[in-house]
């Protein structure tokens, strides 16, 4: 029987020395959604991920993905996961096309019956809408497009669960913009998504579920309406709104088609 979680965490902890990382995590991502992991430098967000990828042993505590003990059964969770860092892990000498037949060779796709990998690369290219760019070398990219190719190339093997830890780090509000966009298809798709960032904007557009983590424990945890109700309500006042340097940005160079003018004032 499937469980009702694709992640679940239970009093977890780890210390590096005397310096307390995480002093009893408690967190469930449901499957198929996208939970923002939000928390300064040093929060521990990396540290949890490394965990639940089976990079780092917890101290004490219980984390299970897919079902399968991050501590017991270390191999059944890697079979289930896949982890892209901070910045895209891609052959910028390899064209894109020929960095996802590789991966796909390299784990068996045609073996385990999930397709030849020319097919399942060509497949993940028209996803993430890189068909044009496929046979380039991928030293010619946009930041924006390495990291679509870095998350297609993590797809690979239909992985049900991906953890991204913080992947619009050092990118352009257009690129960031287009890695938004791959990860909403993901969870279209299926996928579940924990999402490490710093980035409050980032959490607000993509997740399903926000959980703050602070000196090594989960504060807060729940729906981005469910979190904004923690606040008092918001006063109504009539202010003139003034576009953002961003919003200026995608304007003014093109990226922004389709999104509403700014007007002169709004009701706040």
């Amino acid at each position: 029987m499937a469980t009702e979680h694709a992640i679940r965490v239970e009093a977890l902890t780890k210390s590096y020395g005397d310096l307390e990382v995480l002093r009893g995590v408690d967190l469930a991502v449901a499957r198929g959604s996208i939970t923002a992991l939000l928390g300064a430098n040093g929060a521990g967000k990396t540290t949890l991920v490394r965990i639940l990828a089976t990079l780092l042993r917890a101290d004490a505590g219980v984390a299970t993905v897919g079902g399968a003990d991050v501590a017991g059964e270390p191999a059944r969770v890697r079979e289930a996961i896949s982890l892209t860092g901070q910045f895209a892990a891609v052959d910028e000498v390899l064209t894109g096309r020929e960095n996802l037949v590789l991966v796909a060779r390299l784990r068996h796709v045609e073996a385990r019956g999930l397709g030849k990998p020319a097919a399942v690369a060509s497949a993940l290219l028209e996803r993430f809408g890189l068909t044009d760019a496929a046979d380039r070398r991928v030293g010619t990219y946009s930041g924006g497009m390495r990291r679509r190719l870095d998350i297609a190339m993590s797809l690979i093997g239909d992985p049900p669960v991906v953890f991204l830890d913080e992947p619009t780090t050092g990118l352009d509000p257009q690129a960031r913009n287009e890695v938004w966009d791959a990860v909403r298809t993901l969870a279209a798709g299926g996928t579940t998504v924990l999402l490490t960032t710093q980035y409050l904007e980032e959490a607000e557009q993509l997740a399903h579920q926000i959980a703050i983590l602070h000196e090594g424990r989960i504060i807060v945890d729940g729906t981005l309406a469910e979190v904004k109700a923690l606040m008092p309500p918001a006063t109504v006042e009539y202010v003139e709104k003034q576009p953002s340097l961003e919003e200026i940005f995608l304007a003014v160079t093109g990226a922004g088609a389709g999104a509403p003018a700014p007007q002169g004032g709004e009701q706040r």
